[in-house]
């Protein structure tokens, strides 16, 4: 029995560590050879590492995604390893800053905008190249909930992720034809090593984020996994510029 993305070619980055582990460990569940992509290079090592022990063809790529010669040679050290690139998830993102929005320097927001959206789009313009060139591809963005609803003190990291959004439907529109899908996934709260750094700090944090969320827990990585996996695979064949969010409805609690 194969898996929903047997043989397909796999690119994730920010995929070292939380989320993007989480997605890399479930394409690989799912069939797929993957590139992880970080500029964590031990912590990278060791889930391709780790995959491979799994009987999954993998290997890391460092690459500051804000880099666009970094990108474009990773692309290419990719494709001339596996031979294609059939799928992608955009994972890496850096909030440099939170606050008021008056306090902010204008050093730290577009920092945050290229960390967020700019380097989004630069991975997508060179995963599109290749993806183009073949006929076919489908990719994921990864979004936050902070773009839904606005996200008090985290300003401009939430009109970086609303950008995502916007600039996943519009390249949607702009590509459906040509045999490339792409969507977003938009994480809740997501139990990462991050969050859970945080509740040591602040013990009752949990309890509070419970609370707020409808279905009264937080979210784990591979929840967020599952998704990317189904809108990569041939099951969301008819899918294309959509936005789920992944978030035990905290997007529509009242």
């Amino acid at each position: 029995m194969t898996g929903i993305l047997h043989k397909k070619i796999a690119l994730v980055t920010g995929g070292a560590t939380g989320i993007g582990q989480a997605i890399c460990e479930q394409l690989a569940a799912d069939g797929a050879s993957v590139a992880v992509i970080d500029i964590n290079r031990e912590a990278g090592e060791a889930t391709a590492a780790a995959l491979r022990q799994h009987g999954v063809d993998s290997a890391f790529y460092y690459c500051d995604v804000s880099d666009e010669a970094q990108i474009s040679n990773m692309v290419a050290a990719v494709c001339e390893r596996f031979g294609r690139l059939d799928i992608a998830c955009n994972n890496a993102a850096l909030s440099k800053g939170s606050g008021p929005i008056h306090k902010f320097s204008r050093a730290v927001f577009d920092q945050t905008l290229e960390m967020c959206l700019t380097n989004t789009w630069l991975c997508m313009k060179y995963e599109l190249d290749i993806m183009l060139e073949q006929g076919a591809g489908a990719i994921v963005n990864i979004s936050s909930n902070a773009s839904l609803r606005g996200q008090a003190f985290n300003t401009a990291y939430a009109a970086a992720k609303g950008g995502v959004n916007i600039m996943t439907k519009s390249a949607a529109a702009e590509y459906a034809a040509q045999g490339v899908r792409i969507n977003a996934v938009s994480p809740g709260v997501i139990r990462t090593p991050g969050l859970e750094n945080y509740f040591k700090e602040q013990p009752k944090a949990e309890e509070q984020m419970n609370k707020v969320t409808p279905m009264r827990r937080l979210g784990e990585p591979s929840e967020i996994a599952n998704a990317v996996a189904f809108l990569l695979s041939e099951k969301a064949s008819f899918i294309t510029g959509q936005l789920l969010s992944v978030d035990g409805g905290g997007a529509v609690r009242g």
